[in-house]
């Protein structure tokens, strides 16, 4: 019999108790988890409410008999623990944004490389069927696209969330920006240039986070418009709409990573309309069946370690005509 594969967890973040049945349902099993503080009340009650065994803090789940680490920790809390699972020998998938910034991202590309360890941002909603064919339709149907509109925000209200404080990684760019800002990059490739504004908290943005920003990415030919926010009214409100030379298509919720009800994409080319209608699908699940074959040499990564360190790029260069008001030029 086969052993199945073997996942870590650092942290009892909200989030995993999405990815624990997903790894679950891909065929995987979590046989540690590592929080800060083993001995909280909290800690072992999400440990026999998810039937994991608790086995101490992070560093000892990295000296565990895993194959594979989840990191959903805080988003300063990235980098160095998932430098640290690669370099125990682990294969990580991290949370987005994968890093705080590019040269981050490319120091841990460079270490699952030396190491020969899987690493994969965790963008779920891209394994999405539903995303599959918007991809197909974007390229095959609307012609030239000039426009792209997408968007991501809802309301926090949790005064305390980490999300909130500059020195953890926090603004709504680092949370639900990265989505439309993925999504831009799975249609079009590498932006040439940004322009984004910002609403800061206390601080600006010295030392606040965005509440909210708007961007555009400059592509030859197109433009892309992305708005997230953390002060949108509840539900989270989420989609997006590519405009081409022969048509356009629209989804909402095209973020949705576990989706419970029907998706719907609405395509309109010349004088045809029509919906294509997606069930209920999880994309966690999808994830970690894919991260399990690339991790047994059975696939090839689809998004490797230099797609998260474009993507850290793009987040840099945001934030920095966020910051000064100027267009900034995206590197190669």
């Amino acid at each position: 019999m086969t052993t199945p594969f073997r996942w870590g967890i650092l942290g009892a973040a909200r989030i995993a108790q999405a990815l624990i049945p997903a790894i679950r349902a891909a065929g995987g099993e979590v046989t540690a988890l590592g929080v800060r503080d083993p001995h909280s009340a909290r800690a072992r009650a999400f440990a026999q409410e998810w039937n994991v065994p608790l086995v101490g803090g992070y560093a000892d789940v990295l000296g565990s008999e895993v194959e594979a680490v989840y990191n959903p920790l805080p988003n300063d809390l990235h980098h160095p623990w998932t430098l640290a699972a690669l370099q125990a020998g682990k294969h990580a998938l991290t949370e987005k944004p994968l890093t705080l910034n590019a040269a981050q991202a490319q120091d841990l590309a460079a270490a699952a490389e030396t190491a020969g360890r899987v690493l994969l941002e965790a963008f779920a909603y891209r394994f999405q069927p539903q995303v599959a064919r918007l991809r197909q339709i974007v390229a095959e149907e609307l012609g030239e696209v000039r426009a792209v509109r997408a968007a991501f925000g809802f309301h926090m209200a949790n005064p305390h969330d980490f999300r909130w404080h500059a020195a953890q990684g926090g603004g709504a760019l680092y949370d639900v920006g990265t989505y439309p800002v993925n999504l831009a990059r799975l249609l079009l490739g590498e932006p040439q240039a940004v322009t984004a504004a910002a609403r800061w908290t206390a601080g600006g943005p010295d030392s606040g986070v965005d509440v909210g920003l708007s961007g555009v990415l400059t592509y030859p030919g197109a433009l892309v418009s992305l708005d997230c926010a953390f002060d949108w009214t509840e539900p989270s409100t989420q989609g997006v709409t590519v405009v081409g030379s022969r048509g356009t298509v629209s989804m909402d919720g095209v973020f949705h990573s576990h989706t419970q009800e029907a998706q719907t994409l609405r395509v309109t080319v010349g004088a045809g309309v029509r919906e294509e209608t997606f069930g209920p699908s999880n994309g966690y699940a999808h994830m970690v069946r894919h991260f399990m074959a690339v991790a047994a040499g059975q696939a090839p990564a689809l998004y490797p370690p230099a797609d998260a360190a474009a993507q850290a790029r793009v987040l840099d260069a945001l934030y920095a005509s966020a910051r000064t008001g100027r267009r900034v030029e995206c590197p190669a």
